[in-house]
């Protein structure tokens, strides 16, 4: 009987980090910097990626890339993308901790899918040393995993599906169609896709939908729904299989998935 055997959660906007907020000011601050800000809605555009790919290409967006060549009358090369990223990691690490509290719903969820035999793993755009500040953090507020893979020593980050990979042999999953994944960016979604997992997108939260708990809790009804409608959309073109409003919603879908593959 085929089944779904093993999830693999994103961290920041999936599992911990409400809003993935902790990231998108360390890109603002690190920008910020050499005069040449960024907005939040640039950084929330490369969400997923490695953090060090999301300076690149950040750089390389139009409008960054001729404010920098109007300010320093030449064009961005590795060195400053190295500083930026320096920058970056200074701003998180001084902070990270501070936003590891867990999404509502994730703890319950996965401590009953882990009570159904469902192996939980994770990716993340982090670095490992960025996940030593993480995982324990999470661990001690009750969100804990069966396996972590960065990028680190990989060939790629996402949307490259290696991470997903390297769980899989962590976790002694043999068929990437009995694995999900997971997670709240576009990102996260072509992970899933291009491991041949089963790949579902999440909204509240999220990176996508860029809104804190106490914005979502104030917006008009009919405006939420609007903005949700517009991340779903995103997803579902991005190639998710499913895409779900919070991760309560996961065990019936996962029940759902294991009836059609058995169809």
């Amino acid at each position: 009987m085929k089944r779904i055997e093993c999830i693999i959660m994103d961290w920041a906007g999936t599992a911990v980090d409400y809003g993935c907020f902790a990231p998108v000011a360390a890109f603002m601050e690190s920008f910020k910097a050499i005069g040449v800000p960024v907005t939040a809605a640039e950084t929330r555009a490369h969400m997923g990626l490695t953090k060090i790919e999301e300076i690149r290409a950040l750089f390389r967006s139009e409008r960054i890339n001729a404010d920098f060549r109007a300010k320093f009358g030449r064009d961005f090369n590795e060195d400053d993308v190295q500083a930026r990223y320096a920058e970056f990691q200074r701003v998180l690490f001084a902070t990270l901790e501070d936003y590891t509290d867990p999404i509502p719903h994730v703890v319950d969820t996965i401590a009953s899918l882990r009570a159904a035999g469902i192996k939980v793993g994770s990716t993340s755009g982090y670095t490992r040393q960025m996940m030593d500040v993480v995982i324990p953090a999470a661990a001690k507020k009750g969100y804990v995993v069966d396996a972590c893979v960065t990028s680190d020593n990989l060939p790629a980050g996402r949307p490259a599906p290696y991470m997903i990979y390297q769980n899989m042999c962590r976790l002694a999953v043999p068929c990437p169609q009995s694995v999900l994944k997971f997670g709240d960016t576009i990102a996260d979604i072509r992970e899933g896709v291009n491991a041949g997992a089963w790949s579902v997108g999440v909204i509240t939260g999220s990176n996508e939908l860029a809104l804190t708990q106490a914005e979502v809790a104030a917006m008009p009804a009919d405006e939420l729904a609007r903005r949700k409608e517009e991340v779903r959309m995103r997803m579902y073109a991005a190639g998710a299989h499913y895409v779900v409003d919070t991760i309560a919603e996961l065990p019936a879908l996962i029940e759902a998935i294991n009836t059609r593959m058995n169809a």
